[in-house]
């Protein structure tokens, strides 16, 4: 019969189905590094501070290097009694090096064990995010400056509005994907605190050092009181919160990537490796890659209300309920990183078609605003531009052409102080040369902003 921890208070051993119903052991086990990381820092606290003899420190780390190889090579035997990683890390150091093993947990609990192990896997993936956020970046970066000059269909409402470039198109991501990596490196200041100490929810009797635990570990400082210490979560939902922000901008991106690669807009296509066929039409060229990333972004809410539900009506302190953080905090971050990871990929062989975007800007009367701007400064108000504007967009309606296409008689016949010069305005060309200003985009703001933004990362 196998001797838990807390045995020695009950008359009966646990059963069989709440074993496998309360065991953690099969997702929590890739904590390992931290748990040992953690777990090393204490001890070397514990025997600078004469709680533990330098001996039994030695051991602990000839033992927890024996462990860490052995996990390395999968011979590690994870043990559904031992019900979490915890435990089976030090059931199998007090095997391999006795007392000593068993002394670790001297002024600890699993509760303020398992809050610093999270802490310090949430921060090692939170960097690895940032690494790949940048690379996404530089990407699409890369992309823009390609088409700088592209001229695009801006929408609005899904209806031709504006020229624009596609290189300026593809800047808006960017915006969004920093603000994403500065969500992240702010909620990493609040998952670089402490738990460890706290111990189960009171603190510990024996004359501890967090701080210097803290340095070990390199957390920025400690977490004040021991009650939040081990039962808050809220760093886990930020972190949810703000991996469902960019899974919604890359899912907003993927949404346009499928309707530019639709045959009926043609605006882009993307390389093959990302897409696959039908399984009965041989014509078919699916982008798999944006339809799923765009419905693995539902996954990812889902984790954060699952969170959020988790944690709404937990009295203080620690709760068995806080076991169910790490499955949906695991898969929001596994999700995350493969789907920046694929993106960054996926962006240089994106193969722009700037015919059919040309074709479209004449679909739509995109200039009709530069005309009205035209007539603006020419000393007409605004309102009365609008108008003229528009009479002159129904009459090319009814001609089946674009407002270049119309006559200089016929443009000064819905206002006076039309000129010869006018043509130049209607052209999609003028209309992007025009706006230029930060933040506009006239193709030169758009190579001045992805320098800016290069230098940034």
């Amino acid at each position: 019969m196998t001797t838990h921890t807390w045995s020695g208070r009950f008359s009966e051993p646990v059963s069989d189905l709440v074993k496998r119903y309360t065991a953690s052991v099969f997702f929590d086990q890739r904590m390992a590094a931290q748990d040992m990381r953690g777990s090393l820092a204490h001890a070397k606290m514990l025997a600078r501070q004469g709680i533990i003899s330098q001996d039994d420190f030695a051991a602990i780390e000839r033992g927890m290097a024996q462990v860490a190889a052995e996990i390395e090579a999968g011979t590690f035997n994870w043990n559904l009694d031992d019900e979490d990683v915890h435990l089976n890390i030090e059931k199998r150091l007090t095997a391999l090096i006795g007392d000593a093993g068993k002394r670790l947990h001297t002024g600890r609990s699993r509760n303020d064990q398992v809050a610093t192990d999270i802490r310090l896997w949430l921060r090692d993936t939170i960097d690895t995010l940032d690494t790949l956020f940048i690379d996404f970046i530089r990407a699409l970066l890369d992309v823009a400056e390609t088409h700088a000059a592209t001229p695009l269909p801006g929408f609005t409402h899904l209806q031709v509005a504006q020229p624009v470039t596609f290189g300026h198109h593809l800047l808006a991501y960017v915006e969004m994907l920093r603000r994403d990596r500065e969500r992240f490196a702010d909620c990493r200041k609040r998952v670089n605190r402490l738990p460890l100490g706290a111990a189960a929810l009171a603190g510990t009797t024996y004359p501890i050092d967090r701080e210097f635990v803290a340095q070990e570990l390199g957390f920025d400082s400690v977490c004040q009181n021991s009650l939040d210490a081990v039962s808050d979560r809220d760093f886990a939902i930020e972190f949810c919160a703000a991996a469902s922000l960019t899974m919604v901008h890359i899912s907003r991106f993927s949404e346009e990537l499928i309707l530019w690669m639709s045959p009926r807009v043609g605006f882009i296509d993307l390389a093959d490796r990302f897409c696959t066929g039908s399984s009965i039409m041989p014509q078919k060229k699916n982008p798999d890659v944006p339809e799923l990333a765009r419905g693995k972004s539902g996954r990812v809410f889902g984790h954060l209300m699952g969170l959020l539900t988790l944690m709404k009506g937990q009295p203080l302190a620690y709760n068995k309920d806080n076991q169910e953080d790490k499955e949906p905090l695991f898969d929001t971050a596994d999700t995350l990183v493969d789907t920046l990871r694929i993106f960054a990929d996926m962006a240089p062989g994106i193969r722009v078609k700037p015919e059919a975007m040309a074709a479209a800007l004449k679909q739509g009367y995109a200039t009709a605003t530069d005309l009205a701007d035209y007539l603006v400064k020419k000393g007409l108000p605004f309102r009365d531009a609008h108008e003229a504007v528009a009479r002159a967009v129904r009459t090319a309606e009814t001609k089946g052409c674009d407002l270049v296409d119309l006559s200089l008689a016929e443009l000064q016949s819905f206002s006076p102080l039309v000129g010869d010069d006018v043509f130049a305005v209607l052209t999609v060309e003028g209309s992007l040369a025009a706006r230029d200003h930060v933040g506009g985009t006239a193709p030169n703001q758009v190579k001045a902003a992805i320098a800016r933004l290069r230098a940034s990362l």
